[in-house]
């Protein structure tokens, strides 16, 4: 194969990695293929072994099987670029600019704060008035659990996943103005953010203080290598790979050293470059995230088993209240602080933007996927209570896109509409005023225009004549 054509396949991957319909298209076939793999009768089996295979390291502590190398090994990746993209946005994008991002900064708290209240409300619910009796819950398997064990799946709901509520956008959404996109990207960074400080704050275990010293150091080394004016990349991965370790040992989910990493990356043009190096790092290693860490993940997160339950599984007060959080509460969130903080704070939106115009958007923001499906293995230490988690956010996702996607399209049609009626009347307009002006073209000008001032130096002479008669009379 020739290097053109290496070349062309690279340039094909990068493009198709880059494309927001395309990846999260990907990573839901690959997310449907693992649920299938997990309950077709022929390969549940060879699947549910083959995810729990063990692969460690020798002569260390680190033995973990397949499918947790996926989330806390290859995951590390994506949120690398995640890390890269927070510092550019932070720097020079919708983020460095906190008075015009106020907005979809306060929505996105509020996209995080409702649908926990719902997931809390629904599994209260069940536990008062379900069949498990007072105190307790029945989940799919029929095993009974307290409802302080089945609370603990709070904060699987709170998060957006920014590829797929994008790619939703850019399918159904051609016809929006940008300022709607813009919103999205910027409250679905923002969530980023605030779902890595949860994940680091509330499922995280501290252990020993050097372990803590080691991140630091490790975080200090990568700072002064990536801004050498030519970077010695096996340096550079070999400390990313030792902060990695520092933070699985810390207690700390090992994906955020991506982020810390990513965030300590310039993200300002130096040694005379043309473009940021955050930018530049995240454009190359976006290809590698998309098309290969993010599919993987996806693929035996929602390898989830259905047992004899059935579709009994579907009244789950795990399942029901995640789905009903994402669907639910995610864009009551959103639209909520919206309007409170530009009807009550006195916050602005993008300017022709309304409150229900981003409505539709909202409804995107219940697509939770990734950070969803990692925090979902990370709240609960049962693999059933885990799994209807992980069950909850793909059926609620699903169900989010669907209701998005139906809105977006309605609102993208009226707004073509809306927009061939304005050039319409504006062409109508031209028109009656060029006809005007056809059926005044025999009127004298003077008798036309009769309010046209005239040029300074008649004026001059008509005060001269005024004078003179004047003298005149005298």
């Amino acid at each position: 194969m020739s290097s053109s054509e290496k070349m062309s396949i690279g340039a094909r991957l990068h493009r198709l990695a880059s494309s927001d319909r395309s990846s999260g298209v990907i990573m839901l076939v690959f997310a449907f293929v693992g649920l299938l793999l997990a309950n077709l009768p022929f390969t549940t089996e060879a699947f549910m072994h083959f995810s729990e295979i063990h692969i460690g390291i020798a002569n260390t502590d680190f033995d973990l099987s397949i499918s947790e190398w996926a989330q806390d090994g290859l995951l590390t990746l994506f949120f690398l670029c995640v890390g890269l993209d927070l510092k550019q946005e932070l720097t020079t994008g919708s983020l460095s600019n906190p008075k015009a991002a106020a907005v979809p900064m306060l929505a996105a708290v509020g996209g995080m704060l409702v649908p926990p209240i719902v997931y809390i409300c629904v599994s209260k619910l069940f536990s008062q008035f379900g069949p498990g009796g007072v105190g307790n819950e029945v989940i799919g398997d029929h095993t009974t659990h307290p409802f302080s064990e089945v609370a603990q799946g709070w904060a699987v709901p709170t998060a957006t996943d920014i590829a797929f509520s994008l790619a939703i956008l850019a399918l159904f959404a051609k016809a929006l103005p940008g300022a709607i996109r813009a919103f999205l990207m910027t409250l679905a960074t923002v969530d980023d953010l605030l779902g890595i400080i949860l994940i680091a704050v509330f499922f995280s275990s501290v252990n020993q203080w050097y372990w803590f010293v080691g991140v630091a150091v490790c975080a200090v080394i990568w700072a002064f290598l990536v801004r050498m004016n030519k970077v010695p990349w096996i340096l550079v991965a070999a400390d990313g790979i030792l902060a990695w370790i520092m933070m699985y040992k810390a207690g700390i989910h090992p994906t955020l050293a991506g982020v810390l990493v990513g965030l300590l990356t310039p993200a300002n043009t130096i040694h005379g470059e043309d473009t940021p190096r955050a930018e530049r790092y995240h454009d190359k290693l976006n290809t590698f995230s998309a098309l290969l860490a993010l599919p993987i993940f996806a693929l035996f997160a929602t390898g989830i088993h259905i047992d004899a339950s059935g579709p009994a599984i579907l009244l789950s007060p795990v399942v029901m209240g995640i789905a009903l959080a994402l669907i639910i509460g995610k864009p009551a969130g959103v639209m909520l602080v919206t309007w409170i903080s530009t009807h009550l704070c006195g916050l602005k939106l993008a300017k022709g933007l309304r409150v229900r115009d981003l409505f539709p958007m909202a409804t995107a923001c219940g697509i939770g996927f990734t950070v969803s499906f990692l925090i979902a293995t990370l709240a609960f230490r049962n693999s059933e209570l885990s799994g209807e988690a992980r069950l909850g956010v793909l059926i609620g996702s699903i169900i989010s896109a669907v209701i998005s996607s139906v809105l977006l399209s309605v609102q993208s049609r009226r707004y073509v509409a809306a927009e061939a009626k304005r050039h319409a009347k504006v062409a109508t307009q031209s028109e009656e005023d060029a006809a005007e002006l056809r059926d005044m073209s025999h009127v004298d000008g003077d008798a036309a225009f009769p309010y046209v001032e005239t040029s300074a130096a008649a004026v001059g002479k008509e005060i001269a004549d005024e004078g003179e008669s004047e003298d005149d009379a005298d």
